[in-house]
């Protein structure tokens, strides 16, 4: 199990470098996480063939161990609506009475699905590597804690626990939260790792001996800062690509200034990761109309709550400046959240959403409903015009996640103005419209950058597959770790 000192100390990522790792040696890996509070979220195989939902980086550690992603991987998965609020996912599906429930009265409830899952993972995989959540020591939490030691515990896990060595304050985070555990808990931390560190590490001497000195655990890696290992991020706004200043570009590649709008309840954003990665591509998250100046490109991406972070839009002047890029004739695109504010309209007769005009540069109306729609999807692009016309007969996997249905607006059509269906799903059924002028263009499916077709089509360049990555996030781990360490961790006691 790997645990982190604080939320953002690297557990993530290291969880995913040892799923790879692991599979690496022939062993069959599962990964796990019992709660994941997160609106990154991707489509998985569910119970009795029902898709669900789970977290991101749950998602992609699966594909590390070379694993079907699962719902038992992440059974509990919260998506925040609002400061106080959070959409609750159980094994993949929506669960009202949980949702309704206050944040304390959930554990006993959901801990015999979380164990359940972990125990079915434990029988049918060699090595389950789990992930811990923020730091195990939040004593505050500790008589609802379903995510960090009571899992450990569960399970007799071997576990490490993490530390983000460039805040400053490692050896008191770490030395801290091994002595706010319990005896029983802390028999069961088996290392400690620096992350992100830079610098001679001869210089941290005589830190780990005095650490290992108080506790009698060793630090057994420390790992180097890296800056672009290329895992999509979990949680938060990541970091655009530095800009190297005199590269050459490869022949033939497109330039693009791409500004993705950073809304308060912006949802998976992992999705972009890939955009950071292609040359040439400058890309930064937008919150004010400056910061849309000069931009090829603007994409609004998903949404937690459409019509509040529709809201912020408008207060922060992004509205205007949106459409004034739109009418210029600059490249718009709205992704399921972002499709529906490109809309005139959003409806919601159900109290899902929330009502709101939307920007009006689709003639198009979103109408919520109560039934999610949660799902893979392969699409075909149709014959598009303008700015878009690259992807013209692509055919795309992806996934959406939504709860509004989008038509065409009946009065506009009536008058003649007609969204272009621009992609469409196995059935015919519209995912994507086009305006009249090919400048705007809005999709329900998510994962567009992920498509090497898609990438290859809008810049003419290609990026580090996903597996090169995890093979990257394994060797990292290799290098830097004491010698028996990985081994020892699932040696049988």
């Amino acid at each position: 199990m790997v645990l982190g000192t604080t939320s953002g100390a690297g557990k993530s990522w290291l969880t995913t470098a040892l799923c790879r790792h692991y599979a690496r040696q022939g062993l069959q890996v599962a990964p796990f996480k019992a709660q994941n509070m997160s609106n990154n979220a991707r489509v998985v195989a569910g119970a009795s063939g029902v898709q669900g939902e789970i977290g991101s980086a749950q998602y992609f550690q699966a594909l590390a161990a070379r694993a079907e992603p699962d719902v038992r991987m992440n059974p509990l998965l919260l998506k925040p609506e609002s400061d106080t609020h959070s959409q609750v996912v159980v094994l993949g599906q929506v669960h009202t009475e949980l949702s309704a429930m206050p944040w304390r009265e959930r554990s006993n409830h959901v801990w015999p699905t979380i164990t359940a899952a972990l125990d079915a993972l434990r029988a049918e995989h060699d090595v389950v590597v789990i992930e811990g959540a923020g730091s195990p020591a939040e004593i505050n939490l500790r008589d609802c804690d379903i995510v960090n030691m009571r899992v450990a515990l569960h399970c007799k896990a071997a576990c490490l626990l993490i530390t983000d060595i460039d805040r400053g304050g490692a050896f008191a985070y770490l030395y801290g939260t091994w002595a706010l555990l319990p005896e029983a808990e802390r028999a069961l931390i088996k290392g400690f790792v620096l992350n992100k560190f830079r610098g001679d590490a001869e210089l941290l001497a005589p830190g780990p001996q005095r650490l290992q000195y108080l506790t009698g655990v060793p630090t057994v890696a420390t790992l180097p800062m890296w800056w672009q290992h290329g895992l999509p991020e979990e949680d938060g706004v990541f970091a655009s690509a530095p800009t190297r200043s005199g590269a050459s570009l490869p022949a033939g590649l497109v330039t693009k200034s791409t500004a993705v709008v950073a809304y308060p309840r912006i949802s998976n954003l992992d999705e972009f990761q890939a955009l950071n990665n292609v040359p040439g591509v400058h890309l930064k998250w937008a919150r004010s109309p400056a910061d849309l100046a000069g931009v090829d490109w603007i994409i609004l991406p998903g949404s937690k709550h459409t019509s509040s972070d529709l809201a912020w839009l408008r207060a922060q002047g992004l509205d205007r400046a949106i459409a004034a890029h739109a009418g210029q004739g600059g490249r718009v695109l709205g992704v399921c959240g972002g499709l529906q504010m490109l809309g005139e309209a959003l409806i919601d007769p159900h109290g899902i959403d929330g009502n709101a005009p939307g920007l009006g540069l689709l003639p198009l109306v979103t109408l919520f409903e109560p039934d999610k729609t949660v799902r893979r999807k392969l699409a075909h692009f149709g014959s598009l015009t303008g700015a878009w016309a690259a992807l013209s007969g692509i055919a795309v996997s992806g996934y959406e996640i939504h709860h509004g249905q989008t038509v065409q607006h009946p009065a506009m059509a009536v008058a003649g103005d007609i969204a272009r269906v621009a992609l469409t799903g196995p059935r015919g059924e519209p995912l994507g419209w086009q305006n009249a002028a090919g400048n705007v263009l809005g999709v329900y499916l998510h994962g567009l950058f992920e498509d090497p077709a898609v990438l290859q089509a809008l810049f003419g360049a290609s990026v580090p597959t996903l597996d090169s990555v995890f093979e990257g996030l394994a060797d990292f781990v290799e290098r830097h770790f004491a010698p028996g360490v990985l081994q020892a961790l699932v040696a049988a006691p």
